[in-house]
């Protein structure tokens, strides 16, 4: 992971490890006793304020609530991922779908993606303009993908960008919003307060070094007030699992940049166990787009899961009376998350924050815990660990 976390600066994930599941045929025996399932959201890397903090738990609670919803009433795990990422594009608070960052141009393009864990099927919209909800454009890109070749026997695309993307959407039912509708005062806000630093900043002319300390400055500024992708990972009650994000990219990006949130293996990665892989892996990634792609940093976190690492003692102590392990880290000032199981009557949030005297980007803070779901008689019993350490 040593090279992983130097390559990646700015960035977080969160990640879903099950030790339960040794192989597809117990993943289903297990689970035919009614025992519910499980979602881990987050808000999107950069800085929570406190002054809106309330807000990214709302969202949070909400999005993990409308995931539990849809698995109470029997969905797979890839419905109920959708879900909850529909519940964090529609608050204007989150860096996704409404409220989303302008580009340059002033204009709003998203990305997103969705990954199911049993079929190991993706889908994935880049600069797509005019849809309030680009995950559903994502979702119905993996589901029509499912079932089979087209005429002429053409086969179905998983990945659309910007006007094609836009167009196939309305063609297959997905409502359109125009894109100032998408804006909000928060979103337009930024994107005047940025444009007053970039003008400025080319104005300046008094040598290469003043100029380059001088965009320096405004690049970290405006990371303090931006947030970046969001996204969920979820377990269902057949033990399948599945990892969504969804992302209005960087502030004040060239029109048509598209960021990791819709590139395979990138932004979300989810896999059920098999013969292959002795643990069901669901990961979900947030931050700069440019350093996640050279990393595939979602796949590469569900690749270094199946090892015997670190984490094995932990759960070896702990397998007889936990079966999940979840985990969220960052390098960014903060990270929001929000999760819940089946069992419990409502969503548990958290702010993590970097300790006090760390450098974002050069600090990385690790938290998580392992969740009982055993029995439906007693709630998800959560533990929790925490690690901070410093990158070289």
């Amino acid at each position: 992971m040593e090279s992983l976390q130097k390559s990646a600066e700015e960035q977080q994930y969160t990640l879903y490890k099950d030790n339960s599941w040794p192989n597809k045929q117990e993943s289903t025996n297990h689970y035919k006793s009614g025992v519910g399932g499980f979602v881990l959201v987050h808000a999107g890397a950069g800085y929570h304020s406190e002054s809106k903090a309330k807000e990214y738990k709302h969202a949070c609670k909400r999005a993990c609530q409308q995931a539990v919803d849809q698995l109470k009433a029997g969905a797979l795990a890839v419905e109920a991922v959708a879900a909850a990422l529909v519940e964090l594009e529609d608050s204007p608070f989150t860096n996704a779908g409404m409220g989303s960052n302008l580009n340059l141009s002033g204009e709003i393009e998203c990305d997103a993606s969705i990954m199911d864990g049993k079929s190991l099927h993706y889908g994935a919209v880049g600069a797509i303009s005019g849809i309030k909800n680009p995950v559903l454009v994502a979702h119905r890109l993996l589901s029509e993908a499912q079932k089979g070749k087209l005429s002429a026997g053409r086969i179905p695309p998983c990945f659309l960008v910007g006007r094609g993307a836009h167009d196939w959407a309305i063609s297959h039912g997905v409502p359109p919003c125009p894109s100032e509708k998408m804006a909000t005062k928060f979103s337009l806000s930024a994107y005047k307060r940025n444009k007053r630093k970039m003008e400025l900043a080319e104005k300046m002319d008094t040598g290469h070094n003043q100029t380059k300390k001088s965009r320096q400055s405004s690049g970290n500024e405006n990371g303090l007030e931006c947030l970046d992708t969001v996204g969920a990972v979820v377990v269902d009650l057949q033990g399948n699992v599945a990892a969504a994000v969804s992302s209005g990219g960087l502030a004040m990006k060239h029109p048509g940049r598209v960021g990791q949130a819709a590139h395979y293996g990138c932004g979300c990665w989810a896999e059920n166990a098999c013969n292959m892989n002795p643990y069901s892996t669901a990961v979900s990634t947030s931050g700069c787009g440019e350093h996640l792609i050279r990393t595939m940093l979602a796949r590469e976190c569900s690749a270094s899961m199946q090892s015997e690492d670190a984490h094995q003692a932990l759960l070896e102590a702990m397998q007889n009376k936990f079966i999940m392990e979840f985990l969220w880290s960052h390098t960014t000032e903060s990270m929001c998350v929000g999760y819940m199981s089946a069992q419990d009557s409502k969503a548990k949030t958290h702010i993590s924050r970097l300790p006090p005297g760390t450098v974002p980007g050069r600090s990385l803070a690790i938290e998580g815990g392992v969740c009982r779901l055993m029995s439906t008689a007693s709630p998800c019993a959560n533990e929790f660990f925490t690690l901070s350490t410093t990158l070289a």
